[in-house]
């Protein structure tokens, strides 16, 4: 338990900056538009320089053990399961609420709260973790809860439906990023000196300005609609998430920085792309965006707690 205050004081600084964002919005009445121009830049811009220039030094990098996507997303799936049971029982929701119910306990904010979290606390090395779950996070999320959206409507899963996804997925800036930076890694040039080093200059950006944009986005939500599903969602995300990753992963006998890696990513508030699935499927909006809110105030004490906990272990 020694190790808890030294991890809180290295992720305190990341949950300011996060705070920052949000007292820009809240307080000091910021417009949306700017909010929104800062998350553009972050998301199409900024993160997509730091992946595509890690990638593509790929062959420098350290090997990563695939059986951590088992862990990962193998604990999403278990969680999944679960958090539409806890619905159903719970709350009566019908099938498209308790789909969306179900992702909010496993969608995690991985792009914007992970990578400076992994980068911080477990250096460099990580980072391929946190870049092969980026890859497959988006596609395997989105199409779990489309199906089992589609499932809940009609009882049939459309392939045109699953297709667009895909393709929705691949053109992600953050995605291509990473494929692209990837396959450039594997041809084996080196990025030109004067490419390297702007990218090297727009990536230091990327980690400060991506928590303000995630303040400033949760600063245009409240948090009182729908307290108890939104609580719900919390305790889901925060707690039954990370324990099913970490067992999965003591079960597969992945080593440890994997391990600390998945179970960082795992212990991380409801991201933001849950808001915009219950804005799609017309279902728990309200919740949904409370829970934004409340997941991330509580991560800033949980997931320091979590890491510190396995750092002891």
């Amino acid at each position: 338990m020694q190790a808890i205050p030294h991890v809180i004081s290295l992720t305190s600084p990341l949950f300011l900056l996060a705070g920052l964002g949000y007292a820009l919005v809240r307080w000091l009445g910021w417009p949306k538009s700017v909010s929104d121009a800062l998350t553009r830049f972050v998301f199409a811009v900024a993160i997509p320089a730091v992946l595509f220039r890690l990638m593509s030094d790929f062959s420098r990098l350290p090997p990563v053990d695939a059986r951590l996507l088992v862990a990962y997303f193998g604990g999403c799936l278990l969680v999944f399961v679960a958090g539409r049971a806890i619905a159903s029982r719970l709350f009566k929701m019908d099938g498209v609420q308790q789909s969306v119910f179900g992702v909010g306990g496993i969608f995690a904010n991985n792009l914007l709260l992970g990578l400076p979290l992994a980068t911080i606390l477990l250096g460099d090395a990580a980072l391929p973790v946190v870049s092969l779950v980026l890859v497959f996070n988006s596609l395997l999320l989105w199409t779990l809860v489309t199906i089992s959206i589609e499932w809940a409507r009609t009882r049939h899963v459309s392939l045109k439906g699953f297709a667009t996804t895909v393709k929705n997925v691949a053109t992600n800036p953050v995605v291509a990023s990473i494929l692209i930076g990837t396959a450039w890694g594997f041809i084996g040039i080196p990025l030109p000196g004067m490419a390297d080093r702007t990218l090297e200059l727009i990536g230091q950006a990327a980690i400060p300005l991506s928590l303000i944009a995630l303040g400033m986005g949760l600063g245009e939500f409240g948090v009182r609609e729908g307290w108890r599903e939104s609580t719900a969602i919390c305790v889901v995300k925060l707690t039954l998430h990370p324990l099913a990753v970490y067992a999965l992963a003591r079960l597969l006998r992945l080593p440890p920085l994997e391990t600390r890696a998945v179970v960082l990513l795992a212990s991380l508030p409801v991201g933001a792309n849950v808001y915009l699935m219950a804005r799609e499927f017309g279902a728990l909006p309200g919740p949904v965006a409370a829970s934004l809110v409340l997941s991330t105030a509580a991560a800033a004490v949980t997931t320091p707690i979590v890491l510190a906990l396995m750092a002891g272990g």
